[in-house]
Order: C-alpha cells, then sequence, then structure tokens
C-alpha cells in the first residue's frame, strides 16, 4: 500500500509538471529533439520537382509512368530516464531532496515525452540495478515512472554508473534519447558512458546542492558518507580546511564538465535550492538552435 504521502507527492508533481509542459516545455520539448532518420509512408505519381533519385523503378516499370517514394521524418522517439536512487540522493540541505527534484525533473521530460507521442523507460540503479520499466506509452505510463522514483524501496546505498550504462547498452536495441539523472558521484564508468553515447542521444543531468560544494563556518561537525556510513569530524571554522573542501569540489565538477564535453554528451546543472526551470528552458534553447 502506498503512504497517503507519497499519493499526495505525486499529484503535486503532476498537476505542476503538466501546467509546465503546457506553458512552456511541451512545443520546446518538440524543437530540441527531432526523430532518429525517415520512414516510408507511400509511392505516388511523379510530380515535376520531385527529385529524381527517390524514383521508385519497380512501379515506373510496372504502371508506364514515373513513381516516386515518399519519406516521413520518424518523429517517435524512445525517451529512457536512467535515475541514480544511491543514497546520496537522499540529501538535500533546504527544503527537497535530490530524489524528489530527480522525479520531477522526470515528470516534466515525461508528460512532454508523451505529449509528442514518444514512449518512455525508466532504469533506477544504486550499485545494482533496483528496477526496470520497459518503454511504453501514456499518462498512467508517466505516473507509474514517477511513483517507483519516489517510493520505491532501494536495496542498495552504494553508486554504480558503470553498471547503469552497462545495463542500458545491453536493453536498447534502438537508438534513444537517454537522460541520466544522477550526482555523479562514483568513477571509472567513463568506457561504458563513451559506448552508451555513441548509440544514443544522451543528456546528463547533474543534480546538487550548494553544500557538496561550499562548506559553512559552524564550527566542529561530524559528517556521515550516505553510502559508505564512513563518519568523521571536521572543523568547519579552519579556513584551510574550507578552501581545500571547495577546491576539491571544483576539480570534480571540472572533471565531469571535461568528460562530457569529451563524449559530446550535453549537461544540465541543477541545484536543487534553485528552481529547476530556467536550466532546463536554456537546454531546450540550445538544442533548438543546433537541430
Amino acid at each position: 500500500m502506498i503512504p497517503k504521502g507519497i499519493i499526495k507527492q505525486i499529484k503535486y508533481i503532476e498537476i505542476r509538471t503538466t501546467q509546465l509542459v503546457d506553458a512552456m516545455f511541451g512545443g520546446q520539448y518538440e524543437s530540441a529533439f527531432k526523430g532518429h532518420g525517415m520512414e516510408f509512408a507511400e509511392v505516388r505519381e511523379y510530380y515535376p520537382g520531385d527529385d529524381i533519385r527517390s524514383i521508385d523503378w519497380n512501379v515506373t516499370a510496372r504502371t508506364g509512368f514515373p513513381h516516386v517514394k515518399v519519406f516521413h521524418d520518424e518523429r517517435e522517439l524512445t525517451v529512457f530516464f536512467a535515475v541514480d536512487v544511491s543514497s546520496s540522493f537522499l540529501f538535500g540541505s533546504e527544503q527537497k531532496l535530490k530524489s524528489e527534484i530527480a522525479a520531477e525533473l522526470c515528470a516534466v521530460l515525461a508528460f512532454s515525452a508523451i505529449r509528442n507521442n514518444d514512449k518512455i523507460g525508466l532504469l533506477m540503479f544504486s550499485d545494482t540495478i533496483e528496477k526496470y520499466i520497459p518503454i511504453k506509452k501514456g499518462k498512467q505510463h508517466v505516473l507509474r515512472v514517477v511513483r517507483d522514483i519516489l517510493y520505491h524501496k532501494v536495496e542498495h546505498k552504494g553508486t554504480n554508473l558503470q553498471l547503469g550504462f552497462e545495463t542500458l547498452n545491453n536493453v536498447l536495441t534502438r537508438k534513444a534519447v537517454v537522460f541520466v539523472i544522477s550526482d555523479f558521484i562514483d568513477k571509472d564508468y567513463e568506457l561504458s558512458l563513451k559506448i552508451l553515447a555513441r548509440n544514443n542521444d544522451v543528456i546528463a543531468i547533474n543534480i546538487f546542492d550548494p553544500r557538496e560544494r561550499t562548506m559553512p563556518s559552524v564550527g566542529y561537525v561530524e559528517l556521515e558518507d550516505a553510502e559508505t556510513g564512513e563518519t568523521m569530524f571536521l572543523n568547519t571554522k579552519s579556513e584551510a580546511f574550507r578552501e581545500q573542501y571547495q577546491k576539491a569540489a571544483a576539480e570534480n565538477a571540472y572533471a565531469k564538465n571535461h568528460l562530457f564535453n569529451s563524449k559530446g554528451i550535453d549537461k544540465i546543472d541543477i541545484d536543487i535550492t534553485q528552481s529547476y526551470v530556467k536550466p532546463l528552458r536554456a537546454f531546450f534553447e540550445s538544442r533548438k538552435k543546433r537541430s
């Protein structure tokens, strides 16, 4: 039985994200993501101005009149969400956790997708594959995806991006738009990501909390690693420590940017203490200009 609080949260996300899609994201999504290739539509008689390269010589020979093959853009897309559900996603220094923002982002993108008759699927991973939902269409399918991201009882705490990417490489049989929603706190996943990006249109949605990049001066604190359970005492009043902490975070962010750029992967940075509307709109506008 799903708790009433989760049902209420799903309803809130449905209403909020549907409004966003209707107001601004529906058309932008369609402009940003074109179909992958062409599909055959019909054979018709040749009209002056038609490309002679499209002449169907078999039909032309059989009828005695020139005919051409007509193709349409293959608009229908497969959209897949690969969502990190490791314990680091249960963090949030203000109103919402990373996992809650992930669910809202999936809802916005998924409702935009089904509005354009696209199919969506979901893979949730920690350091194991937590759940796989095959591609399907429809509003109820979107709500199921949102529900599972919010309510699924995660079995493991760690993160294994390589396993997630390798699983997608195995299950995706045709080119897809893959949104990877994670904080990318892991290592040794570069090769599997490269293979995934070679065969699919991969977009990295990097979710972070500002407290992961800067440390306030609040005296001695005890911190626990959500994934390993390791605890440590830190003196946050130490200026040297805070500078070292900020420097390490900046180097990590730079390394991620370099990785995604080198693989031709678009990245959207989402600060969970800010609205995700602006960075999402900026992404769509950028993709629209390139299309």
